[in-house]
């Protein structure tokens, strides 16, 4: 019998609503963050952005400055250390950080228990459709894929459209992450919410991600909002759909929130599954080809 020991950790996903009002986004995520760590939740994520609305919807100037510079010296990252630090919890938070005038990103910074800003991580991924004008909006990221070693685990942090990419979660698994979050917003019209295609798309949102639990063989945990945000100037808008989720390095869901409730989702999960599973699977890493893999560094294979 393989003599790996448990090591159980408890995580807590904040899927909340956000209106209009930042500060009062700001209040309410502090009151969820506490409330996770009162009910033992050791590692706490964010929502993608969850100080405002998703203002990527429309294209509007104005929406840059809902941006702040993000670093130790930051008021909002010297209170979340202090939360951090107070609580003795691990905070991964989603922000709208100015890098410099013209030049934005969208990122997640990591506290640790102690209140040390452990840093951040770019969205690399940026998406353009309908709903979701992201381009306008964000740099894609530059720091490349990352992993952060807390208190309680080596984290990794990927960035909603980066969960569509298989190569994102391998690269931040290689890097070894015990557990990749990803901070999320993603839904549908309200016209569409009971067809079958809003269904099958929150379905493939939950599939994709427990396919890279598998194929890496951690935890990944996604945190989505909730409730209907009306584009401007329009009478659509999105559906956010919540479903923030974990699932094991087998691809289990171990945890899943509501479809439109606001949720603090407390799971514990034991860490020494990831070198248990990875021990008795050989497709996460050994058996991999590398001397095979030259093409996907190409756009396409032509």
């Amino acid at each position: 019998m393989e003599n790996i020991v448990k090591r159980s950790v408890t995580i807590g996903l904040m899927q909340m609503s956000c209106t209009d009002d930042k500060r009062a986004n700001l209040e309410k995520a502090v009151r969820l963050i506490k409330d996770a760590a009162g009910q033992g939740a050791q590692i706490v994520c964010t929502q993608e952005l969850f100080q405002t609305q998703y203002f990527c919807q429309a294209l509007n100037p104005r929406n840059f400055d809902l941006a702040e510079k993000l670093d130790e010296d930051t008021p909002l990252i010297k209170n979340f250390s202090e939360l951090a630090k107070e609580l003795e919890i691990v905070l991964i938070s989603g922000l709208f950080e100015k890098r410099a005038p013209g030049l934005f990103h969208n990122t997640a910074v990591v506290i640790d228990a102690d209140g040390t800003f452990l840093g951040k991580y770019r969205k690399m991924h940026i998406p353009h459709d309908p709903g979701y004008l992201e381009k306008f909006y964000f740099t894609p990221g530059d720091l490349g894929y990352k992993v952060f070693k807390t208190r309680y685990a080596d984290l990794g942090v990927l960035i909603c459209w980066d969960q569509w990419f298989p190569e994102a979660a391998r690269l931040t698994a290689m890097k070894g992450a015990e557990v990749i979050l990803i901070p999320t917003a993603i839904g549908f019209s309200p016209r569409a919410k009971n067809s079958q295609e809003a269904l099958d798309s929150c379905k493939t949102w939950q599939i994709v991600q427990q396919g890279h639990a598998v194929a890496n063989a951690c935890f990944i945990a996604a945190v989505n909002r909730v409730g209907f945000e009306e584009t401007p100037g329009s009478p659509d808008g999105i559906q956010f759909w919540g479903k923030s989720f974990i699932a094991t390095p087998s691809g289990g869901l171990l945890a899943e929130a509501s479809f439109e409730q606001e949720e603090t989702l407390i799971c514990e999960i034991d860490l020494s599954e990831v070198e248990r599973t990875r021990n008795r699977e050989s497709f996460p890493f050994r058996d991999r080809r590398v001397d095979s893999y030259q093409e996907i560094t190409r756009l396409y294979s032509d």
